[in-house]
C-alpha cells in the first residue's frame, strides 16, 4: 500500500515536514559519505526554519498534556492493559518534560554559530558552497566521517525533545481514525464533511495501482481527484473507477 496523508490546518502540515526532516537528517547521518553529510547540515537548516514557530514547543506541550488526561481516563479499567497504559503514560511525561527543558529560542544555538550561518548563507545560492567559496567548509568535508558524524549529532541534538514530542502525537493521530472503503467513480470522489473536527485525511491505495491522488479539504468538504502519470509524470485524469482506503483522523 502507498498512503498520501493530507493535512488540515497549519499545525499538523508543520508536525508532518519537521517529521520528514528528522527521518532523513536521521538516515543520512548515519552514513560515511561527505555528499550524505552535506545533505545532514541543509537539512538541519530546514528544521531551524521550520521550527522557528514561536508557539510549536507549547502546542506540543498542550496536546501531549490533553492526550495524558485522556489516558488517565482509563486506569484500573478491566478491558485496558496496565502495563500499556503505564508505558504510554510515561513516554508521554518524559517528552513534555524534556520539552519544557528547551529554554530560550528554538535553534538560537545554531544561529550563534557564525561558521554555521556563513554556510547556510552560502547554501541558498545555487551552487554556493563550492571549495572556492567556503574552505573551511572544505576542509571539514576533508575530515575524518567519525568526525564529522560527532559534529552534526551534537547539533541535531538539541532538537531531539521537539522529534520525540511531534512523533508521540502523529502516532496517536495516525491511530485515531476507523478505516473506510470507498470507490471514487471515474476518478473523482466527493464527500461533505460538515465542519467536523478532522484533523488530517490518510487516502492508501494498492502500490501497483497507476493512481495520484490530488486532495483539497477544509471542515466543510473533501475532494479527491485521481490522475494517472505518464511517461513523463505529466497528470492526467483517471478515466476508470479508483478503489481506495480513507482515514479522517483526529485526536
Amino acid at each position: 500500500m502507498i498512503t498520501y496523508e493530507y493535512p488540515f490546518n497549519e499545525r499538523i502540515r508543520t508536525l508532518l515536514r519537521l517529521e520528514d526532516l528528522f527521518d532523513k537528517a536521521s538516515y543520512f547521518v548515519e552514513q560515511e559519505g561527505t555528499r550524505e553529510h552535506h545533505v545532514v547540515l541543509l537539512t538541519l537548516f530546514e528544521l531551524l526554519e521550520v521550527a522557528g514557530r514561536a508557539d510549536l514547543k507549547m502546542d506540543l506541550i498542550q496536546e501531549l498534556e490533553r492526550q495524558r488526561q485522556t489516558l488517565l481516563v482509563f486506569r484500573n479499567n478491566p478491558e485496558i492493559s496496565e502495563e500499556a497504559l503505564s508505558g504510554a503514560l510515561y513516554e508521554i511525561e518524559q517528552a513534555a518534560t524534556a520539552l519544557l527543558g528547551m529554554t530560550g529560542k528554538m535553534g538560537q544555538y545554531l544561529r550563534d554559530n557564525d561558521w554555521l550561518m556563513g554556510i547556510k548563507s552560502r547554501a541558498v545560492i545555487p551552487g554556493g558552497v563550492c571549495q572556492f567559496d567556503l574552505p573551511t567548509y572544505h576542509y571539514w568535508m576533508h575530515q575524518d566521517s567519525a568526525v564529522r558524524r560527532e559534529a552534526l549529532l551534537s547539533w541535531l541534538k538539541p532538537f531531539m525533545p521537539l522529534r520525540n514530542g511531534l512523533a508521540i502525537v502523529l502516532r496517536l493521530l495516525r491511530g485515531s481514525g476507523r478505516m473506510e472503503h470507498q470507490v471514487a467513480e471515474r476518478g473523482a470522489f466527493q464527500m461533505m464533511l460538515g465542519g467536523g473536527g478532522a484533523q488530517m485525511v490518510r487516502v492508501s491505495l494498492e502500490l501497483h495501482e497507476p493512481y495520484v491522488p490530488e486532495i483539497s479539504a477544509n471542515k466543510y468538504a473533501l475532494n479527491i481527484r485521481f490522475t494517472c502519470p505518464d511517461y513523463d509524470h505529466r497528470p492526467r485524469h483517471a478515466e476508470s473507477d479508483v478503489d481506495f482506503d480513507i482515514v479522517f483522523c483526529n485526536l
